[in-house]
């Protein structure tokens, strides 16, 4: 069993559910939040209920959990929006920073002092290949998505010295009942084809990936956003 504790955002479902996981079974205790009061969390791990668009509760959140001792945390909640520049409304739009960016500040802030006492820790940002690329009509998801990697790139190089390590990673098309359910048939099969790969990833390749990154096995990456998309952005 380790003796580290680790905090995942967003842990009932999909990536989020599979990275809980894979923490869980490599023997971390395991905190998983989500939006539903009777949320379900992976067996074996903590549930608490939070909704992250809520400010002030986004914010009692953080100051509880800079007592629980968090030694990795996975930032992966995340909420998309997709219209035209134009009819983005502005209350959608600081919903969507709300959750992609101030969140995972007002937590990585949260856990520093622990991470800085011990001389070890791990954050990983879940972000999205679009924030690496864009495209039209993903407008205040593409601004939350480049935020995180900035702020992603400023942490790593403030706290490196403390051993800390701060990535992010950028999922691709990852097989998910939400991607299938949003795409539809023939959506599906336009990615799949624009994919070098031609598939879709996996929730536990991701995982893995954050795992790892969020482990004792990684001792010199940090300060980096890494596509995980099966070459979509390189071509």
């Amino acid at each position: 069993m380790s003796d580290k504790t680790a905090l995942v955002t967003g842990g009932t479902r999909g990536i989020g559910r599979a990275i809980a996981q894979a923490l869980s079974k490599r023997g971390e205790r395991v905190i998983v939040t989500g939006t539903r009061p009777d949320g379900q969390a992976p067996e074996g791990c903590q549930y608490e209920a939070i909704d992250f668009a809520d400010s002030q509760a986004t914010q009692k959140f953080a100051d509880r959990i800079a007592a629980m001792g968090i030694d990795i945390l996975i930032n992966n909640a995340g909420i998309n929006k997709i219209a035209p520049f134009a009819q983005i409304d502005p209350s959608d739009f600081a919903a969507i920073q709300a959750v992609n960016v101030t969140a995972p500040f007002l937590l990585s802030r949260a856990v520093l002092g622990h991470m800085k006492a011990s001389g070890w820790g791990r954050i990983v940002n879940v972000s999205s290949i679009w924030g690496k690329i864009s495209r039209a009509q993903r407008g205040a998801y593409s601004t939350s998505k480049f935020a995180l990697d900035g702020m992603t790139a400023a942490l790593a190089a403030e706290v490196a010295a403390d051993g800390i390590l701060v990535n992010c990673i950028a999922p691709g098309f990852i097989d998910t009942e939400l991607t299938r359910r949003v795409l539809g048939a023939d959506g599906l099969a336009k990615v799949v084809s624009e994919i070098p790969m031609g598939r879709l990833g996996k929730v536990e390749e991701i995982a893995a990936f954050a795992a790892w990154l969020g482990g004792p096995e990684n001792t010199y990456i940090s300060g980096q956003n890494i596509a995980i998309d099966g070459g979509f952005t390189r071509v």
